[in-house]
This record gives C-alpha cells, structure tokens and sequence, in this order.
C-alpha cells in the first residue's frame, strides 16, 4: 500500500470511532476482503492482521511506555511485534465446558460479537452478551436451554470458565502485558490495544507527510500526486535542499 492509499485511510478514520478506525486497518491488511468476511473473523485474526500490517508499514519494533500502577513511575521499553502478533492455529470446532449441571459448547468471538458486546452497559454485561452470543448449544441438567433464557440462567462462573477457555484458544485476542516496575519492582499490567496505538502512528505519519506536502508544493510547485510518488529518500533530500535555501 502506497503513501496515497494509506492518505486515504488515514483521512477516513479521522471522524471515524475506535471500531470503525479497526476495520478500516484490517481492510488495509486485507484489502481483497468484504466487509463481512472482516467481521466474521475471530478476534484474534483480526489482532494478528493489525500486527502484520504494523510491521509492513513501521518496523518490527514497538515503544510502549506505561505508568507503574504502585508508584506512578514511567516505563519505557520497546517489544517484538512477531512475538506479539504471531498467528496461532485456531480450533476448527466448537469448544466445550462443564461445571456442575452444566455443560456448554461454544465458538470463538468474531470481530462483529466483540462490536455488539462494545454496546453493553458494562464489563458485565458485555461478558455475558459475547458468551451468550458465541453460543452454540448449552445443557443444564441434560436438558436443553433456550438461547433466550441462556443470559438470565448461565452461572457466572461457568462464564468465567468459558471466557478463560476462549482466551487460551485464541491469546492474540487481548494481549495484556504485565510490566514489572524497575523502581518498585511491582506488576503493573498493561492491555496493549493495536488498533489504537497503529492508528496513533498512522495519524502522526500523514501529517508529517502533509507537512512535507506543503513545504515541497511551496518550494517547486510540484502537486501533491507528483510528491507523493517520490521515494522517501528522494523527499527527505528535497526537504533538506529547502531548508539550506
């Protein structure tokens, strides 16, 4: 994707909320797929399509800093976005718990489940409409339950065990540091959000760009299609003839 396309991204996701800005990045990693084959992925595809596109576009390599929890100290540190990214084999089926008289199967959440849950009231609540909604039969005592009832009967520790199960199935879906603190020495845990942090990147890269877009335009005329089709090299060196002037 080429410093245009990657304009028009940016541009499109100005006005747009977290959820939006996601699947227009996830279009960028996968631009032959429609819009409902993005929603329909697990979550944690959808991660691993983010941290590709992050390494295509800005390095392997990612600053994080975090404030220490116990003391307010300020961490910085860099991460390996392979590590953190790397795809890992999903179930084919559906997954199963028990606990008591219960016995649930489910799938893993897609993009579209986390979307709908983001609307819940609270944490709670958005817990219980991904583990309702995901799914796919639920037992209590031998006896089949309602998908309509499930919400007001499923224990909240069975959801608890499903939520964990989920999450070990599919770890690229919520990647949460825990950054010990070099002052203190306590844990401070840390959910490192892709879609947030590549969109901050993708902000500050086409301003810069912009920037280098007027300073250029100003200086030979040149159109901004033209500038754009430069190397970054070849601006960067344009740039620097500029400022010597």
């Amino acid at each position: 994707m080429g410093p245009t396309e990657l304009l028009a991204v940016w541009e499109a996701g100005l006005a747009q909320r977290a959820a939006e800005r996601s699947l227009l990045l996830h279009r960028a990693a996968r631009p032959a797929a429609t819009a409902d084959e993005l929603l329909s992925v697990p979550v944690g595809e959808r991660e691993a399509d983010l941290f590709a596109l992050r390494r295509a576009l800005f390095g392997e390599r990612m600053q994080v800093r975090v404030e220490c929890g116990a003391c307010g100290e300020a961490m910085e540190f860099d991460l390996d976005t392979g590590v953190l990214g790397a795809r890992s084999a999903l179930p084919e089926g559906p997954l199963s718990v028990a606990e008591g008289e219960w016995a649930v199967e489910f799938r893993l959440p897609t993009v579209a489940d986390l979307a709908a849950a983001a609307t819940a009231s609270g944490p709670g609540e958005a817990r219980r409409r991904l583990v309702t909604g995901c799914t796919v039969r639920a037992l209590r005592g031998g006896e089949p339950v309602a998908p309509e009832e499930l919400a007001s009967l499923l224990p909240k520790r069975v959801e608890k065990l499903i939520a964990e199960k989920a999450a070990e199935a599919d770890p690229t879906a919520d990647v949460t540091l825990n950054v010990a603190c070099p002052e203190c020495g306590e844990a401070t845990p840390a959910e490192l959000d892709i879609t947030s942090y590549l969109w901050t990147e993708l902000d500050t890269w086409a301003r810069d760009l912009l920037l280098d877009v007027h300073l250029l335009a100003s200086a030979y005329g040149w159109s901004e299609p033209e500038i754009l089709a430069l190397s970054p090299l070849r601006r960067r060196y344009y740039l620097e003839l500029c400022a010597d002037v």
